[in-house]
């Protein structure tokens, strides 16, 4: 019997109209644990470099974590895994919600999409009934539209649909998938999803998932939901509101953003709205955030609320969480009210959050600078926020200059030239971030930026403080119930980290120190993205109920895996090392490995190449970001090894070629 996962995966040829039952390899979920894990076994093993994003051969990948479905508070967590048109290199997003645990209970683990149907279609799984069926009339809907109109005609209103909207369909490179209370959005994974004809996966399941250990599992899930609730009663001090609890950033229930909006910078990340943030707008903030407000929800299973149904008048109500409330708002230089309102029309429209609003931002600046002209923006409204809507219908149908803008800020600066490549500078890895620029190199949070597979805010961000307490009472007070750090050499870190003198930011934490920092954080947000867990109760806040302390416990009690500390850090080391190596075998290198050029006003370059030479060290890669023979082997990885030394990415002898190769040469 299987424990936590069902042992079966669905695999669907969109091309061929074919759906099989597929059993699975226990011995993968012990070496890969699940969820993104096993996917980047699956990609690697099936999706070559030379596969296009948009080729029939690419996968897309719908996997629950590990322990999605079982008891254990806030997993439930949805991975979906592709090669993304964005970066062409492996895209993975999370979307909390229902649909994972949904999943699981009609008896998958993962649904494994391969081909391109003729036709826009939609896919049906109902316990061990699946169907393909006909999606002609939802073309063009909207993707929560589309949620309710499948619902609708299957007659099942507790079906979990994940759809895209016309942004998927036309392949928009930072396309999403909604799906009701989250979106899985990095990535363009949308794109992927619309590329292949489907607009759809609805599922409904009435199974039961096995626990290997109930007992002992039902009291560690007590546990974690007492520590939630002592956390909740005990707010972290010192750190700004929406950090100080659980859960992912608690932007719905926090209407302060005066850290937000005098921190970051506003429109294509290149200014900041400078003395935006007063009483008066304080007030306007709450009241358009309390009148549009209905309630604040949860995902499955999960106490906390981090996302709420926004209600404008006019508009169709939808969900909204973390930081979208902002982005729009920010790009536009505009207020609350008109960001509600244009998020509402992107999340039908299917569109990345984050990336959007700069993607619109940066088509304004080009057209301020003359870099862009009338004849590019014919009709284009006078006014910044009628400019948004206007660039936002273009991108999303593909019309005119959307077309280009489409694909994102770096390639639609290739594509329009004319200096517009200045203007795409807030990209890592060609991917559009959060409008944010800050003053002075952060040592941790360049290693989490530059290194990082994944881009995104609750990726780059984890359980060591951002920045150091002022007064050492203050960091003694930190430390004395920090029991989540794997090592008590972290305290020590924390407690010498200074605002000023020679333990401060840049050069402090020490190379050494910021490897360490970063491993960990590292770590646990890949454990989080295979079992399926909310980074908001384990790897992105300070002091979360799940740890490396008590996940072993889990795994061991829940899916009846021998597990240990020392055995759950080497899973995750190995199939983070597996990420790294299909990105390695699609061209990434040492030189795609780094942050936007003006991320920090200050910088430090020597300090910054020491900072990615230890980290390579540290990890076990060679001087340009490539995993060694020795490392690998010592993963169990021989099969990359033994790739790349056939394809010349690594020597017989386990060095590096002498020629070097990147990502940015993918696309000619």
């Amino acid at each position: 019997m299987r424990y936590a996962e069902t042992g079966f995966n669905l695999e669907v040829d969109l091309t061929r109209g074919n759906i099989e039952r597929v059993a699975t390899d226990p011995g993968d979920t012990e070496l890969y644990l699940g969820g993104l894990g096993t996917n980047a076994k699956i990609l690697w093993d099936r999706v070559p470099p030379e596969v296009e994003p948009f080729s029939p051969d690419n996968l897309l990948i719908f996997a629950a974590g590990l322990l999605c479905g079982t008891p254990a508070t806030g997993c439930n967590r949805t991975i979906v895994s592709t090669i993304s048109p964005q970066t062409r290199l492996m895209a993975f997003s999370m979307m909390g919600g229902f649909w994972a645990p949904e999943l699981k209970y009609a008896g998958y683990d993962k649904v494994i999409l391969r081909g391109k149907s003729p036709d826009l279609v939609y896919l049906w799984i109902n316990n061990d009934q699946v169907e393909i069926r006909d999606a002609s009339h939802l073309q063009g809907k909207g993707a929560i539209e589309t949620s309710e109109l499948i619902r609708q005609e299957l007659k099942e209103p507790k079906a979990q649909v994940a759809a895209i909207g016309l942004a998927g369909e036309n392949r928009v490179y930072f396309a999403s998938i909604e799906q009701s209370k989250s979106s899985a959005s990095r990535g363009g994974i949308g794109a992927v999803m619309g590329d292949k004809g489907l607009k759809a996966i609805a599922v409904r399941g009435t199974k039961d998932v096995n626990i290997a250990q109930p007992v002992e599992f039902l009291e560690l899930c007590n546990e974690v939901l007492e520590y939630i609730k002592f956390r909740e009663e005990n707010p972290i001090p010192g750190v700004m509101p929406i950090l100080a609890g659980l859960g992912s950033p608690q932007e719905m229930k926090v209407h302060d953003e005066k850290w937000h909006t005098e921190n970051f910078m506003w429109g294509n990340s290149r200014v900041r709205k400078k003395d935006f943030w007063n009483e008066e707008i304080a007030k306007e903030w709450t009241d358009t955030m309390e009148n549009a407000r209905r309630r604040l929800i949860s995902c499955f299973n999960c106490p906390m609320e981090c996302g709420a149904t926004i209600s404008l008048p006019g508009l169709p109500t939808y969900m909204m969480k973390c930081f979208t409330k902002l982005t729009y708002a920010m790009a536009a230089m505009s207020d609350l009210d008109f960001g509600l309102r244009i998020a509402q029309r992107a999340t039908e429209y299917g569109v990345d959050g984050f990336s959007t609003p700069q993607v619109m931002a940066f088509a304004l600046e080009l057209y301020e600078n003359g870099v862009l002209s009338d004849d590019d923006m014919p009709g284009m409204p006078s006014d910044t926020e009628g400019r948004f809507y206007w660039l936002l219908d273009k991108i999303v149908r593909r019309e005119g200059i959307g077309d280009v803008l489409a694909n994102g800020t770096y390639w639609a600066a290739k594509e329009i030239g004319n200096g517009a490549e200045a203007y795409a500078h807030n990209n890592i890895k060609k991917h559009e971030q959060l409008p944010l620029k800050l003053s002075m190199l952060n040592p941790i949070y360049f290693l989490m930026y530059a290194t990082g597979e994944k881009i995104n805010i609750t990726q780059i961000e984890g359980q060591f403080p951002q920045a150091p307490y002022p007064k050492r009472e203050q960091r003694e007070e930190f430390v004395k119930d920090w029991f989540q750090v794997p090592d008590e050499k972290f305290k020590q870190y924390f407690l010498d980290w200074e605002l000023r003198g020679e333990k401060s930011i840049p050069y402090y934490p020490t190379v050494e120190m910021t490897c360490d920092i970063v491993d960990w954080q590292e770590r646990m947000h890949y454990i989080d993205d295979a079992l399926g867990m909310c980074a908001g109760l384990s790897s992105f806040p300070l002091k979360p109920p799940y740890h490396i302390h008590n996940y072993p416990k889990f795994i061991s009690s829940g899916a009846g895996i021998d597990m240990d500390e020392a055995k759950l850090t080497q899973a995750a080391k190995r199939y983070r090392t597996l990420v790294r190596a299909v990105n390695i075998r699609r061209g990434m290198r040492r030189k795609d490995d780094k942050p936007p050029e003006n991320h920090w006003k200050k910088r430090f370059p020597e300090l910054e190449k020491e900072l990615l030479d230890g980290y390579y060290k540290f990890k076990g890669w060679n001087n340009d970001g490539v995993p060694t023979k020795e490392s690998l082997h010592e993963l169990g990885l021989d099969y990359v090894s033994g790739d790349f030394i056939k394809r010349g990415i690594l020597t017989d002898n386990g060095g590096a070629p002498s020629k070097e190769t990147s990502a940015e040469n993918e696309k000619k």
